[in-house]
C-alpha cells in the first residue's frame, strides 16, 4: 500500500469519525435548541400551522419568561427545588462516603456481598418503590411535604454514590492505610486525611448525580405533594401550565429553560471531574 493511499485512507476515516460525531451532536442538542426557541416564540407563532418550525420568524418574545414569574408560584418552586436538594446531596455524601469507605477498607465478613447488593438495590425502578414509599411518608404525616423528598430521595441516591465511592477508595494503595496505622492514626483521621483528600473527583462525580437526581426528579414530587406551596420545579411548573387539555408550551419551555441552568452549569464546570470519577469507579469497583 502507498503512502498516498494510505494518507487517501487516513482522510477518509476521519471525515466519516467527523460526519458521525456530527450527527450524534444535532441529535442531543436538538431537543434544548428546540426547548429555548420555543420559549421565545409568540403564542401565535407556537400555534400556527404555517412557516418553518425550526426557526423564530416573527420576532423574539420574553413574555413567556414575565408570565413564568409573574403569574405562576416559579421562585416558590425554585426555592423549594433548593431546599430539598442541598440537605439530599449533604446527606447523601454523608451516608455514601462512610458506607464505601467501610466497605472497602475494614475488611469484615461479607462486605464484597454487601457492596454487591448496594448496587443492586439501585436498579430497582422508582415506579415500583413509590407505592410501598407512599404508605411509610404517609405513617410518617410527610404526605404534602418537601421534606419528604429529603426522607425519600437518599435512598435512590446513596447505592449508586456508595458504589461509585467503593471503586475509588479501592484504587487507593493500601499502603498508606499501613503507614497512617504506624504513625498512629485512627480510621476517622484516615478517612478525612487520606481517603478524601485522594479521592476528590470520585465524590465530585457522586455529588453531581446526587445533585442531578435530587434536581430533576419527578415522580416522587408528582406522588408526594399536591399544594403549590410546596412544589419543586419539575412538577410546579407543569401543573401550574397545563391545564386540563391546554397547554401553554411558551411558558413551559421557558420554565424548562431556566430549570436546566443550574445543573447545566454544575457540569459545565465540574465535567473533567465527573468523567474522570465515573470511569475511576467503574473501572476499579
Amino acid at each position: 500500500m502507498t503512502l498516498r493511499t494510505k494518507r487517501s485512507r487516513r482522510k477518509l476515516t476521519l471525515v466519516a469519525c467527523y460526519g458521525i460525531l456530527l450527527l450524534f451532536v444535532v441529535f442531543f442538542l436538538f431537543p434544548p435548541y428546540w426547548m429555548a426557541i420555543t420559549s421565545l416564540k409568540t403564542n401565535h407563532e407556537i400555534e400556527g400551522l404555517k412557516g418553518i418550525p425550526l426557526i423564530i420568524q416573527e420576532g423574539v418574545t420574553f413574555q413567556h419568561y414575565r408570565d413564568l414569574f409573574e403569574k405562576t408560584d416559579f421562585l416558590i418552586y425554585f426555592k423549594n427545588s433548593v431546599l430539598v436538594t442541598v440537605p439530599v446531596v449533604f446527606i447523601s455524601m454523608l451516608i455514601s462516603v462512610l458506607a464505601a469507605y467501610a466497605l472497602s477498607r475494614l475488611g469484615f465478613l461479607g462486605a464484597g456481598v454487601i457492596g454487591t447488593a448496594v448496587f443492586l438495590v439501585y436498579l430497582v425502578p422508582d415506579s415500583l418503590l413509590f407505592i410501598p414509599l407512599f404508605k411509610i411518608i404517609g405513617m410518617l404525616g410527610l404526605l404534602n411535604s418537601k421534606w419528604s423528598l429529603v426522607l425519600v430521595y437518599p435512598t435512590l441516591i446513596v447505592p449508586f454514590c456508595t458504589w461509585l465511592l467503593i471503586g475509588y477508595f479501592a484504587s487507593i494503595p493500601k499502603e498508606l492505610d499501613e503507614a497512617a496505622l504506624v504513625d498512629g492514626a485512627n480510621h476517622w483521621q484516615m478517612l478525612v486525611r487520606i481517603f478524601l483528600p485522594v479521592a476528590v473527583p470520585g465524590i465530585i462525580a457522586a455529588t453531581i448525580f446526587a445533585f442531578t437526581v435530587s434536581w430533576s426528579g419527578f415522580l416522587y414530587p408528582l406522588a408526594f405533594l399536591f399544594s403549590s406551596d410546596q412544589q419543586v420545579l419539575t412538577t410546579g411548573t407543569v401543573t401550574s401550565l397545563i391545564k386540563g387539555d391546554v397547554y401553554h408550551w411558551g411558558g413551559l419551555m421557558a420554565g424548562a429553560v431556566l430549570a436546566c441552568l443550574p445543573p447545566v452549569l454544575l457540569y459545565v464546570f465540574l465535567m473533567d471531574y465527573y468523567i474522570s470519577g465515573l470511569t475511576s469507579g467503574s473501572t476499579k469497583g
